[in-house]
């Protein structure tokens, strides 16, 4: 598994390190079954609080990616099914209708915010390939 995390990025640590697992998970890259780091050593590798990782942990197993077995480890769960991915993708609309509505009291324009979008989604692409500017 392969983290990166961006320090001094606007995006919280812990949501820098959830999105690229999430996103390792549904691309299939780990596998259902596999064992991720444990809390202590990805905390260790990434250089982070043990508590990070901990609550990066639950939040995906909230989200039904992963299951937490005590004294065993975290494993990655049988890919979300389509009716989960279907609630998922609702969800983020939701918010991203959210988002656009405080984008437009903030001022800024279409061509502004479409400029954001594709910053954001080439940085996304970015960190999930490791590399870098």
């Amino acid at each position: 598994m392969f983290v990166r995390v961006k320090r001094g990025s606007n995006v919280p640590i812990s949501s820098q390190i959830l999105e690229q697992v999430q996103a390792q998970i549904l691309a299939g890259r780990l596998a259902s079954g596999a064992q991720l780091p444990s809390v202590r050593q990805l905390a260790n590798e990434l250089g982070v609080n043990a508590n990070t990782i901990v609550r990066v942990y639950e939040r995906l197993s909230a989200e039904g990616l992963v299951e937490m077995r005590h004294g065993e480890g975290t494993f990655v769960l049988a890919k979300p099914s389509v009716a989960r991915l279907e609630h998922q993708k609702i969800t983020f609309q939701e918010e991203l209708l959210q988002l656009v509505r405080q984008a437009r009291m903030l001022g800024f324009t279409r061509v502004e915010l479409r400029k954001l979008v594709d910053d954001a989604f080439a940085s996304a692409a970015e960190t999930s390939t490791g590399s870098s500017k």
